[in-house]
This record gives C-alpha cells, sequence and structure tokens, in this order.
C-alpha cells in the first residue's frame, strides 16, 4: 500500500486529493497547521470515519516538517500548503514569502534528505504568468505582478533545481479550480453564496471588484487526478492544467444569476456600475476596495502537454460548475447547516 503525505489536507484541494487517494487505496496522511475555526470541515467524514491519519505543524516550523515525515513516511508527499489568497499577499508579504517559498525549501531539504526517492508534487499556479500574454503554457515567460505569484515562482525554482539533482519532483501550474469547498473568501464562491443569500432575501446586494479579469476556471476535483497523474509518470515534469475556456467575472455573475433566475442588467460604468434585477433592485454594486493594487487581466490556459503526455482532460464544465456550486450553496443556506469556512 503506497502512502502519501499530503500538506494543507483541511483546504478545498487537501479535501478532493484525499478522498481521490484513498479510493485508489493509499494510506493518507494530512499535515495542517491549527486554526481557531473548525479546521475539518472538509474532512470531517475521512477524519471521524478513521480514514485519514493527521499530523499537527506549519511550514514555517521545520520541526514539525520533520515529524510529519518521520511519522508518515510517504512515497509520495502532495504539497499544497499556502498562503493562498493573492489580495491577503499584498498585506502580508513577509509570511505569504515564509509559507509559500522558504516553506517549501524546509519541505524539500527535509524530505529528501530522509528518502532520496520519495516523490514530491508542488502546487504551483497560473498567477505566475502574471502579465504574460496568453494562453499560457509551461514555455511561457513567467511575470508575477503579486507577492503571492512570486513566491509561487521561487517554490517552483526550487521544484527545478532539486529535479536537476535527479530526484523527482514535479509542479502542476494549476489555474483557476472551483467547487462547493472554495473559501467564501475567493471571488467564485464569494459570488455563488452571496447571490444565493441575495435569491433567499438574507442579502441586499453584493459588492464587486474588477468584473473585466479573465480567468481559465475548473472544478477542483478534476485538477486533483492530474496531480496524482504527474507522480505516475515515468518522468518527472512541470504541468500546466487548465481547461483553455475563458470568462470574464462578469460572465461568471451572469451565469450564477441566470442559474437562480435572477433577470441581470447592467448600468452605468466604471465604478459606477450596476448590476440591476427586473425589479430595479441593484444586485451587484462596483467598489475600489475590492480591485488588486496590482491585477492580472487575462489568465487563459493551454493544457495541451498534460492532455497529450498524462492523458488527462477536465470533465466537469463551467456551466457545470457554476450549477454545482450554486445548487451546494442553496442546499447549505436554505437548509440551515452552513458552516464557517477559512
Amino acid at each position: 500500500m503506497k502512502r502519501a503525505l499530503i500538506t494543507g489536507i483541511t483546504g478545498q484541494d487537501g479535501s478532493y486529493l484525499a478522498e481521490f487517494l484513498l479510493d485508489k487505496g493509499y494510506e493518507v496522511w494530512g499535515f495542517m497547521r491549527r486554526t481557531s475555526t473548525d479546521p475539518f470541515v472538509r474532512i470531517e467524514d475521512l477524519y471521524v470515519g478513521g480514514k485519514l491519519k493527521l499530523i499537527h505543524g506549519n511550514m514555517r516550523d521545520t520541526p514539525t516538517i520533520l515529524r510529519a515525515l518521520k511519522e508518515s513516511n510517504p512515497d509520495e508527499i502532495y504539497n499544497l500548503a499556502a498562503q493562498s489568497h493573492v489580495g491577503v499577499s499584498f498585506d502580508c508579504p513577509d509570511e505569504t514569502w515564509d509559507i509559500n517559498a522558504k516553506g517549501v525549501e524546509r519541505l524539500l531539504v527535509a524530505a529528501f534528505k530522509l528518502n532520496p526517492k520519495v516523490k514530491v508534487y508542488q502546487a504551483s499556479t497560473s498567477e505566475m504568468f502574471g502579465s504574460s500574454p496568453p494562453p499560457q503554457n509551461e514555455e511561457s515567460p513567467m511575470k508575477p505582478v503579486s507577492p503571492y505569484a512570486e513566491s509561487k515562482l521561487k517554490a517552483h525554482e526550487l521544484i527545478k533545481e532539486y529535479r536537476t539533482k535527479g530526484f523527482f519532483a514535479v509542479s502542476g501550474i494549476l489555474f483557476n479550480h472551483e467547487s462547493p469547498r472554495r473559501g467564501k473568501h475567493f471571488v467564485t464562491r464569494k459570488l455563488t453564496h452571496s447571490l444565493v443569500k441575495l435569491k433567499l432575501g438574507l442579502q441586499k446586494v453584493v459588492k464587486m471588484g474588477n468584473l473585466e479579469a479573465v480567468r481559465d476556471w475548473g472544478y477542483a476535483g478534476d485538477y486533483v487526478e492530474a496531480m496524482w497523474l504527474m507522480l505516475e509518470a515515468k518522468t518527472p515534469d512541470d504541468f500546466v492544467i487548465a481547461t483553455g475556456e475563458c470568462h470574464t467575472v462578469r460572465e461568471l455573475v451572469e451565469a450564477i444569476c441566470e442559474e437562480l433566475g435572477i433577470h441581470l442588467h447592467w448600468h452605468g460604468k466604471g465604478l459606477e456600475e450596476r448590476g440591476i434585477d427586473e425589479n430595479g433592485a441593484t444586485v451587484i454594486e462596483v467598489h475600489q476596495r475590492y480591485f488588486r493594487p496590482r491585477e492580472v487581466d487575462l489568465l487563459c490556459g493551454d493544457a495541451s502537454k498534460a492532455r497529450r503526455v498524462l492523458g488527462w482532460q477536465p470533465k466537469v464544465t463551467f456551466k457545470e460548475l457554476v450549477k454545482m456550486m450554486v445548487e451546494a450553496d442553496l442546499k447549505l443556506i436554505a437548509g440551515g447547516t452552513e458552516h464557517i469556512h477559512e
């Protein structure tokens, strides 16, 4: 039986990956930091059912990383731990760098010292491309425009460095991937959650930032399969994982409203723009405070290499993803079973 250690197991991707690997017959260990909120929201069934073994620790703390590696003795390591919010990275750049870059260095040093044969997956991000023109693939230049992207690029370069030394280390350059398990501070989940509340009469308006930003949104459950396939490959390499289908935030708003039966019309321009429903009520307001200090305007991925080498392709469409998230939030809010997510 293979053994896997997943850092950041309590996050969206960690929960889907844990389920995926358990279905494959793995023994799964999770590395998690302490939080004051309930960390088990996404993995409660797996944890209570005894399917997971969990170790508390932090990517900023080498002794806990070493303990986790010794206890789990993994064949595969999936590093999903990160300060993953782009906006927060502008407010907390040092913390972001210490977790996302230095944390990966701590993990790599310890992992390959204890077991040179271990395979390591690193969660890279499309944000590293920054202002690089689309469609972005593995050969596109990296032009990060946020502390988050800069820290992730450093970790990405570390993976390449370790691979030149003969270690099995890979990076998945994942474009935006969402699900009902996404935290509510990310734009997709903020929109489905808030617009469901508005539809149910529990919220009056949704305040947004840049409606013209373009993203390549896929389903997180599809993307964790790609992570596993990278470590199953004969040769370690880096892969872009994306749908190749791109939408603006405005189009995302419209798709969610359509799913909820809200007939939306746009009025005004710039910061004065409003999304109005059929009754003349304001649904969407644009506010300067929700704009990033530096925006990545257009991210659209070319995952042809992953299709060709790994045989991977996305299964859930954009429309299906929106429907899935809206239905989940309707059930969550209307059913009165809402939890606090990170």
